[in-house]
């Protein structure tokens, strides 16, 4: 599976939420996340564009691997694998007993909606500020969903440059950082 999503920087919320109404999306809630990125003691993530997060939220929490960027569709696509664990500090213990490094965290506020296939998010991030997200699974690399987030992004209003970075990079970028 490949997650395709477009990321863009928007001013408010409102005025996408009122179309994501109008266009009949379902709401799936607004929840808080908490992700704490890690470092592998093998090789740096930061060179590699890969990824390990652990994903709080309000009742569970996920661990994510996150594989490098493909260049493709003029969008960001990548592999992605998650999994649930029953408890999110033990397995951050375990990474840091295997030699991994916390990074970073990134605190967000996201309102989900679904659209067809599509999922959207409506994104609050600290310290970087009001995002729109359209994404779509697609089993086949080859298939290009490109035109149907385009579409998304008309109707329901959430137009600009396409961000390519993760809310990580551009945390880190912004921190003056450069590591993962």
């Amino acid at each position: 599976m490949l997650e395709v999503e477009l990321k863009v920087r928007v001013p408010a919320h409102d005025p996408i939420r009122k179309r994501l109404t109008s266009q009949k999306a379902v709401s799936c809630g607004r929840l808080h996340e908490h992700d704490i990125y890690y470092n592998a003691p093998h090789r740096d993530f930061g060179k590699t564009d890969e990824a390990v997060r652990v994903r709080y939220t309000d009742d569970h929490a996920v661990v994510t691997y996150k594989g490098p960027k493909i260049k493709k569709f003029g969008l960001k696509a990548r592999e992605e694998l998650n999994f649930a664990v029953e408890s999110g500090t033990a397995f951050e213990t375990m990474l840091v007993r295997l030699g991994f490094t916390k990074t970073t965290e990134v605190n967000k506020w996201r309102e989900n909606y679904k659209l067809g296939t599509a999922s959207i998010s409506l994104d609050t991030v600290d310290e970087l500020g009001t995002f729109a997200e359209i994404e779509v699974i697609i089993e086949d690399e080859n298939s290009d969903p490109s035109a149907q987030i385009d579409k998304i992004a008309k109707e329901i209003g959430a137009v600009g440059d396409p961000i390519l970075a993760s809310y990580l990079e551009l945390l880190l970028e912004k921190r003056g950082g450069t590591g993962h």
